[in-house]
């Protein structure tokens, strides 16, 4: 089978397309045929060892896959062949057949399209376990998303609506504003444009964020850490600018809130019963229409280099897939 593979830390363009052997189902596991993958932000930082996460070589990127159960192994009694299913694979998404526990792999119905299905598992399981599990929400709060037209912001901004939240969404710029108020968002925030901690503290009449989603650091953090209410939480997502901030404890002091750290995949491996049923919920959302899980654009295999450039140019509303 075709595979696209990593043998060193390297940039998107010096991945190879290869041919690997086709995998074989072991006790408790299913192969499924790759008909959807998808990539998120950390898969570039993955290739070039700079995330937390970091496989043995030879290995493919592309955390999450959707497609068709071709085989199983012993033991396995919930799947059959030909089921249409999603799952998390962590990394070797790209490529065209993949084997993983069953535990691992949800059904998904007919209505429910190869390429959303793939986009679901980690931006919105991530947002859902932001905002669920460690946000403490409050229905009529107020959520500050940053990057509101990436992936993962999307996802916050369409939970947010969801969980009856009034949504600021942040971005760099009119255009991504706009998605992301077709996509839940009830107010908007150009930081291109506007400074980010006045421009928040004006649109919550002068009180402050209750809740900063951010999956961006670099200088964004500190300034919206600055708009947040009394008592606000601060949610650490990840960091697309590239850059780690380092936040004033004075700040957390002063504002008496919190800075809460989201480490989803971590999460999972702990609570993985709560996982499966998050993601139960989040296919059944998406499959009726109250979640979009929108896919920005498409690339074949081959081109996956050409599709982690899109990533890594902060160029993506919504999803990057490959079709193997």
């Amino acid at each position: 089978m075709k595979a696209i593979l990593c043998s060193q830390y390297c940039q998107p363009d010096d991945l190879v397309l290869a041919d690997v052997p086709d995998p074989v189902a072991g006790p408790g596991e299913a192969v499924i045929a790759i008909k959807a993958a998808a990539l998120n932000f950390f898969d570039i930082l993955m290739i070039q060892g700079k995330y937390q996460i970091k496989p043995p070589f030879p290995f493919s990127p592309a955390a999450e896959v959707a497609g068709v159960i071709e085989s199983i192994g012993p033991g396995v009694t919930d799947l059959k062949v030909g089921d249409r299913v999603v799952a998390s694979c962590g990394h070797n998404g790209a490529r065209e057949k993949i084997a993983l526990p069953a535990a691992s792999i949800v059904k998904i119905p007919e209505n429910l399209d190869y390429d959303r299905a793939a986009g679901i598992i980690i931006i919105y399981g991530t947002a859902l376990h932001a905002l669920e599990d460690r946000a403490s929400p409050k229905p009529g709060e107020t959520l500050a998303v940053l990057g509101a037209a990436g992936g993962t912001g999307l996802a916050a901004c369409e939970l947010g609506k969801l969980m009856g939240l009034k949504v600021i969404a942040c971005a760099s710029s009119d255009e991504k504003l706009a998605f992301a108020k077709a996509h839940g968002a009830e107010l908007t925030l150009n930081y291109a444009k506007e400074d980010l901690k006045e421009g928040l503290r004006k649109l919550t009449d002068g009180k402050g964020v209750d809740i900063i989603f951010d999956p961006v650091g670099g200088a964004y953090a500190e300034q919206a850490l600055r708009s947040i209410a009394w008592e606000g939480r601060f949610l650490v997502i990840g960091f697309a600018a590239g850059d780690i901030p380092k936040m004033p404890l004075n700040l957390a002091l002063l504002k008496g809130c919190d800075i809460r750290g989201v480490f989803w995949g971590a999460w999972t491996r702990v609570n993985p019963a709560k996982n499966r049923a998050n993601l139960e919920k989040l296919v059944k959302w998406t499959a009726e229409g109250k979640i979009s899980s929108h896919v920005d654009r498409t690339f074949p295999l081959a081109q996956t280099a050409d599709a982690l450039k899109v990533l890594a140019g902060r160029q993506a509303m919504g999803k990057v897939i490959l079709h193997p």
